[in-house]
């Protein structure tokens, strides 16, 4: 291990012993995984890992955060989200991840209390503060700390890390909530969600390994990762991928040229602000 990287662990591995007992918030993505298993390295019993239980959340990622936890004897738990109750939730305008991560803090808080445990931490780390993420102003208000970011770990870092320690998460595609594939101003709903989780389960099993599905309503636009793009425009997957969103209900199926990236509904802010 890189002096470095091992001195920025060494430096997380210290944040987390001085909070004596922490819940971590884990979605089962690199981020996360990483933290709750330092966590667990540090603390042991004293640290719980926490997974909301939520319509955004994919099915598969649930069944992944529990194969880990399992894997590394983690403490872990499900709590319930009611985000989708939530008016400003569900109008879809760009401070959705607030009130998504708003819910989920105070719920945590919640358990908290109950358990007397001092501390919430959650996976943001350095290269998260360069793109636009209101759930960072929601973990602010409710004082959760993000020991990632104070101890200065980069994404980059934090999966040759996870490598180094045999975290199978360390090449996790990057992952993120289905509602962050609706375009700001389309409400998100459970059941539109749920069309995404379809889709993306049958695009996965055509053997694509990094994609989004995106949503705008009777049109579905997907996004390939460029190294995985060319496969994609073989006639014949072309023709698989139509029937798959054809028979979810949709009546345009396009392929992003552009390819996949981070983000990409975020694009449309650039033109917003100016």
């Amino acid at each position: 291990m890189q002096r470095e990287l091992a001195q920025k662990q060494e430096k997380l591995f210290s944040i987390l012993r001085d909070m004596e007992r922490v819940i971590v918030a884990f979605s089962g993505g690199t981020d996360s995984a990483y933290l709750a298993w330092a966590a667990h390295h540090v603390l042991g019993d004293r640290a719980l890992a926490v997974t909301a239980d939520s319509a955004s959340i994919p099915e598969s990622h649930k069944r992944d955060a529990e194969a880990f936890v399992r894997q590394f004897g983690l403490q872990h738990e499900y709590i319930e989200t009611f985000e989708f109750d939530n008016p400003d939730y569900v109008r879809n305008n760009p401070d959705r991840c607030f009130h998504c991560k708003d819910e989920l803090f105070t719920r945590l808080a919640g358990v908290c209390r109950e358990r007397g445990i001092p501390n919430v931490v959650y996976g943001v780390n350095a290269d998260d503060t360069r793109d636009f993420r209101p759930g960072q102003r929601a973990a602010k208000e409710h004082g959760v700390w993000a020991p990632l970011l104070d101890a200065g770990m980069t994404k980059a870092e934090i999966r040759e890390l996870s490598r180094e320690m045999g975290l199978p998460t360390w090449d996790r595609p990057a992952s993120a909530c289905l509602s962050s594939r609706i375009p700001y101003g389309t409400a998100v709903t459970k059941e539109n969600v749920k069309l995404i989780e379809e889709g993306e389960e049958a695009v996965k099993a055509l053997g694509f390994r990094q994609f989004r599905v995106r949503y705008h309503e009777e049109l579905v636009r997907i996004e390939i990762a460029p190294e995985e793009l060319e496969r994609a425009l073989n006639i014949e997957v072309a023709r698989k991928l139509t029937e798959i969103f054809k028979g979810l209900g949709f009546k345009y199926v396009t392929l992003d040229l552009e390819g996949y990236r981070q983000g990409s509904l975020n694009e449309v802010l650039t033109f917003i602000k100016t």
